[in-house]
């Protein structure tokens, strides 16, 4: 599948390293293909190949630089059947859903290809008629960019067009279990006639690429969605460096349903997105807290329209939820419902491996209530198809159990009250907060996290910060 593809420097593919990691459907874990695990010598080439098309990238045109990254973006849209279709393949999401997320992608390029155009200095009066003082953002420089499986090709498109539309040249290091969604994307910067070397893709060992790159003077900046603890290894290893640092490292989203809430609508919505990309969405809801007049109207109607999601293959037209990515989401997902049935969580529907397939990581879609605070659920994100629901009276100690891990990417509540819209809202120690809604996320908006979700911003008027540092300069006039 990967044959003509692999690694892509200084504007060439090559797939020539002896030593290959294998790729393989979650669906039936049958072998996709298989991708280079670069080497040093791979890697100082990447590095050397940014460094040089650094300097002129730099001083291209915001415009000349904008009308590339247009490009790009139409390239996606004209090629998103196809980078569909390898995604469902490498994720097993349902079509329709990488459809979706492929087109979100090409947004982000027709975002930033338009922030490119209003980095905005600032000039700032002076003490003295005969001084000026100047503030102009520059591109921080070479970036390394590491970038999950879940979304593929959205996670990255946050990560480059960002990078480039800051005058910025990236080396992107994609997940191992989902490089050939990448690759498209990384055609497409080709055909968009993006100079070589200013968008670098290696595939390999992560913990061996982030430290050789992480190692190199030539790296000034680094963008990372993963683990916390992965973000924390990358945090020790940017300090050596004092390199600059984004990430978004997952959260435990809590949901607040209360009384006043239209509690149909809210338990449809919040099953649904539940669900979406089979739970495996950093800002997935993860923990639903439900006020305790509607709490088992709110269980019975979630339970009803989790039962008629379809589990399956993600090309079958009708499939609603596909398998976990890998094995070792599928097992830690057996042991947080295992480990909540042992201290009292009820299941509602689902609670084991799916036994409708012989191969694969399928989970069943599962509820549960009655769930206790000590289960390991309420404090360790989940990352897939499973849905804890608990009751709660007085809304302060909601916000007190919500708030009571370590991540704070996202939250969400349902109501009716503006005052508890507001209240739960500025109560919530997360980044960003739905009323009533579970899209939170989109180009225009500022997305990430606070606490151990991490820091820094994608996407949005404040994204390309991210990749650019402030000069000030004091001009004396004679």
């Amino acid at each position: 599948m990967y044959q003509n593809l692999g690694n892509f420097i200084d504007g060439k593919w090559s797939n020539n390293t002896k030593e290959k990691i294998s790729v393989v459907n979650p669906c039936n874990e049958e072998l996709l293909g298989t991708i280079p695990s670069s080497k040093e010598k791979d890697l100082d080439q990447a590095l050397q190949s940014a460094k040089k098309s650094m300097e002129s990238w730099r001083k291209t045109s915001p415009w000349e630089r904008s009308k590339i990254i247009k490009k790009i973006a139409d390239n996606i849209r004209e090629n998103v059947d196809t980078i569909a279709n390898t995604m469902t393949l490498e994720t097993g999401k349902p079509l329709a859903e990488s459809r979706g997320e492929t087109l979100a992608s090409a947004e982000q390029f027709d975002w930033f290809a338009e922030e490119t155009k209003r980095i905005y200095g600032q000039l700032i009066e002076s003490r003295s008629s005969d001084v000026r003082l100047q503030v102009r953002y520059e591109p921080v420089g070479v970036v390394a960019a590491f970038s999950a499986w879940n979304f593929p090709i959205l996670l990255p498109a946050r990560k480059v067009a960002a990078s480039i539309a800051a005058g910025c040249s990236v080396i992107l290091k994609p997940a191992s279990e989902t490089p050939g969604t990448c690759m498209h994307m990384i055609e497409a910067c080709k055909k968009a006639g993006l100079p070589n070397g200013v968008v670098n893709f290696v595939t390999g060992k992560s913990s061996f690429i982030s430290k050789y790159l992480l190692d190199s003077p030539i790296i000034k900046k680094v963008s990372l969605t993963g683990s916390v603890e992965v973000g924390k290894q990358i945090l020790k290893l940017a300090a050596e460096g004092i390199k600059k640092v984004s990430m978004e490292l997952g959260g435990h989203a809590p949901v607040l349903i209360f009384d006043d809430a239209n509690i149909d609508e809210a338990a449809v919505t919040c099953s649904n997105f539940k669900f979406r990309n089979a739970g495996q969405v950093c800002i997935s809801p993860t923990r639903f807290f439900v006020q305790e007049n509607s709490y088992e109207k709110f269980c019975e109607i979630f339970t009803k329209n989790t039962k008629g999601l379809k589990l399956g293959n993600g090309l079958d037209k009708d499939t609603n939820v596909g398998p976990l990515a890998n094995k070792r989401g599928l097992e830690h997902i057996i042991e947080l419902v295992e480990d909540a049935k042992v201290k009292g969580a009820k299941v509602l529907t689902g609670g084991s491996q799916s036994k409708k397939f012989n191969k694969g990581f399928f989970y069943e879609p599962t509820v549960l209530n009655n769930v206790s605070s000590k289960a390991d659920i309420m404090t360790v994100e989940p990352f897939g198809p499973v849905a804890p629901i608990i009751k709660f009276k007085d809304p302060n100690d909601a916000y007190e159990i919500a708030n009571n891990t370590n991540f704070g990417l996202a939250g969400y509540v349902f109501t009716s009250s503006l005052q508890n819209a507001h209240i739960a809202s500025e109560k919530l120690e997360v980044g960003m907060v739905g009323v009533n809604d579970m899209m939170l996320a989109s180009a225009e908006i500022p997305f990430g996290g606070v606490k151990e979700s991490g820091f820094g911003r994608e996407g949005g008027s404040l994204g390309i910060f991210d990749y650019l540092v402030p000069k000030y300069t004091k001009f004396k006039i004679s």
